[in-house]
């Protein structure tokens, strides 16, 4: 996610009914059920499931992110809930990367030293397939891929993973929302299981989150960014989370958020991000946030248990 956070989100987008959906009682429960059933003696012998831990783009301050080894590598930590970044190719598939440019997380470059920017958009799904999205953060993993949803999806799936989903600039990618949910129908996230209490689905755009809201009302979503305490009411109608910047929030702010109720009639929750340190953990955990989103999760985890 990005250190910045999108202001172009007014009062004009308001609307949506509200629907029962399972609790974040309950949502915390499975949670934690499902940590314990994979957890060493030494990660169970202090609770961490208040706030959820989430592996930022897995755990990526130990794998490549966005890439099946970071994800691998969060459940082989015991970690059941990652987050992910999903952008549009120029052919119209759906890849897991979190810039709009390859070239950072990848050898683009190298092997296409002749298309610069480099955009995620200008090129096709084969062409991104060759990429190697490991190397520049390891020899180690050398030949990792940059997964496409579909496969991507399947992989959580496998590793009996729960996700924060994100729409990364969507206003680059229009339809790109019901495509997503099209993918994740298809791969088996949309079943009342899942919904239940495996998937949330995020946005720097309030568009966006309001337009996911509007086509599956059933579904969590989360709006990233910060409104003003007057403003959560709005979002409120459409946003069952406000996932702020670790740095910009406040007891105070935290209890707005919570004092309200979102559009399942539930209390609003957040996520904030991105806390890599064991001071900013206890911190926030102080603060009462409901989950907290870390490259280092380990370091979050044994943080927020002693």
């Amino acid at each position: 996610m990005y250190a910045r956070v999108a202001a172009a989100t007014t009062a004009a987008l308001l609307g949506a009914g509200a629907l029962a959906l399972p609790s974040a009682s309950a949502h915390a429960a499975d949670q934690k059920s499902a940590q314990t059933a994979t957890r060493t003696p030494a990660q169970t012998s202090a609770s961490h499931d208040s706030p959820l831990v989430v592996a930022h783009r897995g755990a990526s301050a130990y794998a490549p992110e966005n890439t099946f080894a970071a994800i691998d590598k969060a459940a082989d930590m015991g970690f059941r809930w990652v987050e992910n970044d999903v952008q549009r190719t120029k052919d119209g598939e759906l890849v897991i990367m979190h810039d709009d440019t390859l070239k950072r997380t990848t050898n683009v470059e190298e092997l296409f030293p002749d298309r610069a920017p480099w955009k995620v958009a200008d090129f096709t799904a084969a062409e991104i397939a060759k990429l190697d999205a490991g190397s520049w953060f390891s020899p180690k993993y050398a030949g990792q891929r940059v997964p496409t949803l579909k496969q991507y999806m399947n992989r959580v799936s496998r590793n009996h993973q729960k996700l924060v989903f994100e729409f990364k600039k969507p206003e680059l990618y229009p339809g790109i929302e019901k495509q997503g949910l099209d993918i994740l129908r298809k791969t088996g996230w949309l079943d009342r299981h899942h919904v239940k209490s495996k998937l949330v689905i995020q946005s720097f755009s309030a568009n966006s989150v309001k337009e996911v809201h509007r086509l599956r009302p059933d579904i969590k979503t989360g709006f990233l960014g910060k409104p003003a305490v007057a403003d959560l009411p709005e979002y409120a109608k459409f946003s069952d989370q406000i996932n702020s910047t670790h740095g910009s929030i406040s007891r105070e702010y935290v209890a707005a958020i919570h004092a309200l109720k979102g559009p399942h009639r539930k209390p609003l929750e957040i996520f904030t991000w991105t806390v890599n340190d064991a001071a900013a953990a206890k911190r926030v955990a102080e603060f009462g946030v409901d989950g907290i989103i870390t490259n280092t999760p380990d370091v979050v985890r044994k943080a927020i248990a002693d």
